[in-house]
C-alpha cells in the first residue's frame, strides 16, 4: 500500500475515534484500557495517548461522567459513562455518520468496476494534444 494511502487511512479513522469512544460508553462504562483493547480488537488501532486527551475533552464538555472503581490489580480505574447530553450527542454523530456513509457509499457504488490493474491512460494537457 503506498504511503499516502496509510496516512488517509490514518485521517479517516481519526475523524470516527471519537464516534467509536462514545458507542462503547454507550454499551457499558469502561476505563481507559478497556476503550483501547476494545478498539484494538476491531482493528482500530488507537494508543491510550490518543484516548486520554479525547475523554478529558468529552468529560469537559460534559459528555462523560466517571467513578472511581477498586482494582484487584493495582490503583483505582477511572470508569467513563455516557451523560444524559452524552447521549444525545451519540445521537447526533451517528446521525451525521449514516449519512456521510450513505453518500459517500451512492458515490462509490460501481466503482470496482472502473478500477482495473492496468495503468490509467495519461492525461494530456491542451498544449500537448495539438497536433503541428
Amino acid at each position: 500500500m503506498a504511503a499516502y494511502s496509510k496516512s488517509y487511512e490514518v485521517q479517516m479513522r481519526r475523524g470516527v475515534v471519537e464516534l467509536c469512544i462514545l458507542a462503547l460508553l454507550s454499551k457499558k462504562a469502561c476505563y481507559a484500557n478497556d476503550i483501547v483493547l476494545a478498539m484494538q480488537q476491531a482493528r482500530m488501532i488507537v494508543v491510550e495517548g490518543t484516548i486520554y486527551p479525547l475523554l478529558s475533552r468529552l468529560k469537559n464538555s460534559g459528555y462523560l461522567v466517571y467513578r472511581w472503581e477498586e482494582s484487584k490489580q493495582g490503583p483505582p480505574r477511572k470508569y467513563y459513562v455516557l451523560s444524559e447530553s452524552g447521549v444525545e450527542y451519540l445521537k447526533e454523530l451517528l446521525a451525521c455518520w449514516q449519512e456521510t456513509e450513505q453518500v459517500v457509499n451512492t458515490i462509490l457504488d460501481g466503482v470496482e468496476g472502473c478500477i482495473s490493474d492496468e495503468p490509467l491512460p495519461r492525461a494530456t494537457t491542451p498544449e500537448e494534444g495539438k497536433e503541428d
